[in-house]
């Protein structure tokens, strides 16, 4: 089972986050893999929030395309595509391109079975 941490760090703390993992990692101390997304400015965070019920969509209905995704959602295909952009960008989704038809074709894909936010102060 594969779980993405969403968080909100300074860019500083992320930096030491990433250090301790790598100093782990080449101790050979890394039991499982860890995936994290980590925002360090809050309007980046509130558009994931704001948006998170598509990621659901996505690993309940599997669209073949943001097309379809954006039909099954009751959304305009413009302003699906852009906040698939944004998931893909924060690492959140993955565009799995292929043909159907001689046209392109781009399926979006949560890799994750679950979401937990850490939000410590």
């Amino acid at each position: 089972m594969k779980t993405l941490i969403i968080s909100m760090k300074s860019s500083s703390e992320t930096l030491k986050d990433f250090e301790r993992a790598l100093t782990r990692a080449r101790a050979g101390r890394i039991k499982r893999p860890h995936y994290e997304i980590s925002f360090d400015n809050r309007k980046n965070f509130e558009r994931f929030v704001r948006h998170i019920s598509i990621l659901s969509t996505i690993l309940a209905l599997k669209p073949r395309s943001v097309y379809e995704l954006a039909k099954l959602s009751q959304m305009d295909v413009s302003n699906m595509n852009k906040i698939i952009l944004f998931f893909e960008e924060m690492g959140a989704v993955r565009l799995k391109i292929s043909k159907v038809n001689g046209r392109t074709v781009k399926q979006p894909i949560v890799e994750y079975d679950r979401i937990e936010f850490d939000l410590a102060a």
